[in-house]
Formats: structure tokens, sequence, C-alpha cells
């Protein structure tokens, strides 16, 4: 399973190791591959150096100088998560052009990208020794240099290169109807289910993303995507069987 860690699923440190214990956990059940991104790590380092983030349509507008405190943030990250979860190494896209990109638009957004290949030979290998991959949401370009890539867009394309479900975690327990009414809680949703939600606004703001990548991974092969919470105890394992969050189908 493709496993997305969030930024928002990760701001304490007691829950960051909590739900890296999950992990390990699951992996005995099945391999795994974490995707994750590192929002707060990376506001951390910028407000540090009193560089203000700029946002447009959800994501990072990333010029040359932000690109290097993101991948410099995101590095360190990548490395705790790994020893947090142990038998694991963290990977960029950089490593083994692990995940290769385009910028999505240089004008508007800068150094952001979208990823068009994944080198799933080093992801397989790693999973038959029994080593989990932990990959941090940089990918390279056809220059040479970094991108910045959405976390739910890089697990997608993981998930979707790899033929595997996807879990993406955040801090919410899945899609709501009404949101934040537990009743409307959707166990399931279909492709057409999700496109209704968008069109009718019950799903928006910083669950479109989310969802936007899960049907991009369905689209690319992935049987399915879970989007589930990261922030409660024992979710992981009940997500990844079906039995928390919201399953998407294509």
């Amino acid at each position: 399973m493709i496993v997305k860690y969030g930024g928002n699923a990760m701001k304490s440190l007691e829950l960051r190791r909590g739900v890296a214990r999950e992990l390990a956990d699951l992996r005995r059940e099945m391999p795994v591959v974490v995707v994750h991104g590192g929002g707060p790590a990376i506001e951390r380092e910028l407000a540090r150096r009193g560089i203000e983030s700029r946002f447009v349509e959800g994501l990072r507008v990333t010029t040359p100088e932000i690109m290097d405190i993101v991948e410099t943030a995101l590095c360190r990250l990548n490395k705790e998560l790994s020893q947090e979860i142990g038998e694991a190494v963290g990977l960029m896209g950089r490593d083994s052009l692990l995940l290769r990109g385009d910028p999505l638009d240089p004008v508007r957004l800068g150094r952001v990208g979208q990823v068009r290949g994944v080198n799933t030979a080093l992801l397989h290998a790693l999973l038959a020794a029994g080593i989990t991959p932990v990959v941090g949401c940089v990918a390279v370009a056809e220059d040479g240099e970094a991108l910045n890539v959405n976390a739910d867009t890089a697990a997608g394309a993981v998930a979707g290169a790899m033929h595997q479900g996807a879990l993406f975690l955040t801090d919410v327990d899945g899609v709501y109807r009404s949101y934040p009414d537990p009743s409307t809680l959707a166990p399931t949703l279909t492709r057409a289910e999700i496109q209704e939600g968008i069109e009718a606004g019950w799903i928006a703001g910083g669950m479109l993303p989310k969802v936007t990548a899960a049907l991009s991974a369905l689209d690319a092969g992935a049987p399915f995507a879970v989007i589930a919470s990261g922030m409660v105890a024992g979710t992981v394992r009940a997500a990844a069987h079906g039995r928390a969050g919201t399953r998407l189908f294509p």
C-alpha cells in the first residue's frame, strides 16, 4: 500500500512517532511505501529566514530560493521519518531519478512541479529486500533541478505507477457530505459521486487536492484510494483494511 503522510497529520512529534509505529506495524501485513509532505517544517524554516509564503490555488509559489529551503526541510524530515519507522530508507526525487517531473506553471508558481515518471524498479527492489521506502515530495526536472510537488499528487502518482491502493492520511476522518456532521461521513464514493460532490460544493477547500490526487491514482491504475485521519491512534490499520475513512473507487 502507498501511504501519503501529510504535514497537517504530523504537527506534533508525539503524533508523528505514533503514526510511524502504526506504519511499522502495518508493514508486517503488507509492503508499504510512504510518501510524505512537510508543510509545517517548511513554514518553520521560511519563518526563521523572514520569508512569507504565498499560495496560488493551494500550491506554494516556489522561487529558486524557496525551493532550496523546501528541499532542505524535507530532506531532514525524510531522514527523521525513516528512522522513526525503522527498517526504512529515505529517498527524494533526485535519488536514482525516483520522481521525474515537469514544471506545472513556471510563470505563476515557479518551481512547482507535477510527476511524469516514477522509478518503480527502485521501490520494488527495496521492498523485496524488506526495506520500506520513505519518499519526500521533491521531483527532479529535465534540467536537473528540483521541483516542489504537492504530496497528495506525488503519492497518487506512485500508487498509480505501482498499481497499488493509496491511503491519504490527513487531519479529518474522511470525506463528509456536510462537514463536520459525523453522520454524513461517506464510507465509500464512486467517481460519479465525487464529481457530484465537487459540483455541489461539499468537496472543496483542502479536500479537493486530496480527492483530485486520488482520482489521478485511480486513472493511472490504482485499484482504490482511501482518505482517512492520521490524527487518531489505530486509524492507519483500520483504514488500510477498509474499516475507517472514505474509500474511493473508479
